[in-house]
């Protein structure tokens, strides 16, 4: 269920330049930004360009994963 919620108008601005530049919505833009800030706080110890990466991996789901082949078995 969504919630209206009052931002700052610069805020909303950069949140709608990055929106159309990911594709996404200003609303999605918004959450994406408030998870990715909630995983990093979470998780002080990772760098927040893995914590953002990792977010959108999950987000596209196992079709567009390459499974992991190693190249060479120990015997």
């Amino acid at each position: 269920m969504g919630m209206p919620v009052r931002i700052d108008d610069a805020l909303y601005n950069e949140a709608r330049a990055h929106a159309h530049a990911e594709r996404r919505t200003i609303a999605g833009q918004l959450e994406f930004w408030a998870m990715v800030g909630k995983a990093a706080l979470d998780n002080p110890d990772l760098p927040i360009e893995f914590v953002k990466d990792l977010l959108i991996a999950r987000a596209e789901g196992q079709s567009l994963a390459t499974p992991f082949i190693p190249e060479s078995t120990s015997d």
